[in-house]
């Protein structure tokens, strides 16, 4: 079986660097790489000592919004290199209507880890804030998810982002999953809080997925940098803050002193009112619908699902609780 599995990768690859105009005859090796949680990510190794990551995408069922992925990670890499922010380039990908694969050039550095001191964390979080901020100096078409999978860009956030929520709880209800309040109530709750999506006019490009796993530290000799904000998948056009949800994954942002000193140094801007609080707390709760919900169709182990049900559902009630305490007072 393994074999076989290897085998697959391989004629894989092959045809991959064919479609990219790279000669598959230096193929000299494919190395599965591990963290990633929804398409298969391999290092192909050439003979000239260059490295590329192969993403493939899964065949499986999905969330709605998880249809085209790649395109979006296509998207996020364009605008980066656009800001001058480390992260992956597009070497190919494939313009079959499901987009199934990308190749990608491998940023230097091994994701983000506990064994950073708390001064190299410091220096990296204020690297980090700057970067981030730079990334949301870009502006994008429109609103949305730019593969396409929920229709397309539209001029506005609030009609973007309520069919984003929409889409997710669509799919709870669809694969009855398990959340600590029916669909219909949260949604009840969330709408309360979309007025103050209005306020964002500008669409910016929003990684979504930036916690510590999607973050490379490459270790030099004048210390650890950022080597790259890798995994853009999931990247829309929209909010900045939005951004604010994983980079503080299960934390409040406000805490991280370091981060926000770096993103206004880099011209970011946040200011914490009651509207940007309100914003924020949405997409707390669209993340953690999202973390909720997946686990169905990816058929998530026990341990996992158990996790998300203890962990992470009492921090949706709480970003729920959040929007209903916000609009309350308003």
């Amino acid at each position: 079986m393994e074999d076989a599995k290897a085998g697959e990768s391989e004629e894989r690859a092959l045809r991959v660097l064919a479609a990219a105009g790279l000669a598959p005859a230096r193929l000299a090796g494919v190395r599965p790489l591990s963290g990633g949680t929804y398409n298969t990510v391999e290092e192909l190794r050439l003979t000239d000592g260059g490295r590329y990551v192969l993403k493939t995408a899964p065949t499986g069922p999905g969330l709605r919004y998880e249809s085209r992925l790649l395109a979006a990670e296509t998207e996020f890499c364009r605008a980066a290199a656009e800001a001058g922010v480390p992260a992956p380039r597009t070497v190919h990908t494939d313009d079959g209507p499901a987009v199934r694969h990308t190749l990608q050039t491998r940023c230097p550095g091994t994701p983000w880890d506990d064994s950073l001191s708390e001064a190299e964390r410091a220096v990296l979080r204020r690297e980090l804030g700057a970067q981030v901020a730079r990334l949301h100096r870009i502006t994008g078409p429109a609103f949305g998810y730019p593969s396409g999978a929920l229709g397309p860009l539209v001029p506005d956030w609030r009609t973007a982002f309520t069919a984003m929520l929409g889409a997710i709880l669509d799919d709870a209800r669809r694969y009855a999953a398990e959340l600590p309040l029916p669909a219909d109530k949260a949604a009840r709750v969330l709408a309360a809080g979309h007025g103050a999506l209005d306020e964002v006019t500008v669409p910016r490009p929003v990684h979504f997925d930036l916690w510590q796993g999607n973050i490379l530290v490459h270790r030099t000799s004048d210390g650890p940098r950022i080597g790259g904000l890798i995994d853009g998948e999931r990247m829309f056009w929209g909010d900045p803050v939005a951004d604010f949800v994983s980079l503080a994954l299960l934390g409040d942002i406000e805490q991280d002193e370091d981060f926000l000193t770096g993103y206004r140094e880099g011209g970011g801007r946040v200011v914490f009112d009651r509207p940007e609080r309100i914003r924020l707390a949405l997409y707390r709760a669209y993340l953690y619908l999202i973390m909720l919900v997946e686990t169905v169709p990816r058929q998530a182990g026990e341990a996992h699902v158990r996790w998300v049900r203890e962990t992470v559902a009492p921090h949706l009630v709480a970003a729920l609780d959040d929007v209903a305490r916000l609009t309350r007072d308003a």
